[in-house]
């Protein structure tokens, strides 16, 4: 095999068409509103870049630092959710059969086959008012209610459907369902490289599966735990959509915040603040992720 060292040229020609799509696409788009981060509004279209920092300040406000630390929190219980749940499923998937592992991955991989629009709508569905939650939850209240006249003691109250929509844990619910494969592909990825060996001999020294899992199988997964949360946590913290959808007034992220800053209010400069606030406090996540592993390495 030639190494591609030896030619540049070629390689060049081949990175030219993404290399150019990358910088025409991204990078400069990028740059132009984080341009706008410093600038303000002088008219109903115009944008004077006056290298202000007044919409940085307006972006630590309390008010906005209150709503960037509730997506945060959000965002932090969405990935030990998933991670909770996707733990034990990439671990049945790793253990499952062979006939029986490609249709798992199947299952876990099949909601991206699916718009996420689509898919939140279909949980709204469940969850609504008169959803297929409630409607279960009202009928088998109904049969107790019957039961109880059956025996000669008093009826149960009137079935009051639960407010599983329009609030924190609907956002919540509605993160989790989104971004579970998000968790479960990489902590899959990770299991699967293990060597089942120390598993078995864990086994067979008499520490029972409990210990065998938090003391050897979840160490030695850490480089999918790490990646699994840092894939989920991310997006999570910037969504839009579901909190959108699923989300009362009191349930709004950041994102939604940065939405109308761009979308009602016309305040672009402020919009573009309180984005690239978003993005510079998601690399920091990701900078000190990365020395965190590196020192782990250098130790060892």
């Amino acid at each position: 095999m030639q190494d591609w060292k030896g030619h540049k040229t070629a390689f060049a020609a081949i990175a030219a068409a993404p290399l150019a799509w990358l910088i025409g696409f991204f990078i400069i788009p990028l740059g132009v509103v984080w341009l706008y981060s410093f600038g303000r509004n002088v008219g109903l279209t115009e944008i004077d870049i006056s290298g202000t920092f007044a919409n940085y300040a307006r972006a630590l406000e309390p008010l906005y630092l209150e709503i960037f630390g509730k997506s945060v929190a959000v965002a932090a219980l969405t990935t030990l959710i998933c991670l909770i749940v996707g733990f034990p499923i990439a671990l049945a998937i790793t253990f499952a059969p062979e006939k029986w592992r490609p249709w798992m991955l199947l299952a876990i991989m099949l909601p991206f086959w699916t718009n996420l629009l689509i898919r939140t709508y279909a949980l709204i569905t469940v969850l609504r008012t008169n959803g297929y939650v409630n409607m279960s939850l009202g009928w088998f209240w109904e049969q107790a209610s019957g039961l109880k006249v059956l025996v000669g003691l008093a009826p149960l109250p009137t079935w009051e459907p639960l407010p599983l929509l329009y609030n924190n844990f609907a956002v919540v619910l509605g993160l989790v369902y989104v971004h579970l494969p998000f968790m479960v592909l990489p902590l899959y990825a990770a299991l699967d490289r293990l060597d089942k060996s120390l598993i078995e001999a864990s086994l067979d020294l008499g520490a029972g599966h409990f210990r065998t899992i938090t003391q050897i199988v979840a160490p030695l997964a850490g480089a999918g735990i790490i990646s699994g949360v840092i894939i989920t946590f991310v997006p999570a913290l910037g969504a839009y959509l579901t909190p959108d959808l699923m989300g009362g007034p009191d349930s709004q992220m950041i994102a939604n915040v940065i939405e109308r800053q761009f979308k009602r209010a016309n305040d672009w400069p402020f919009g573009a603040a309180l984005s690239f606030l978003l993005m510079y406090a998601t690399f920091m996540l990701i900078a000190l992720q990365a020395l965190r592993t590196r020192k782990a390495e250098a130790r060892r």
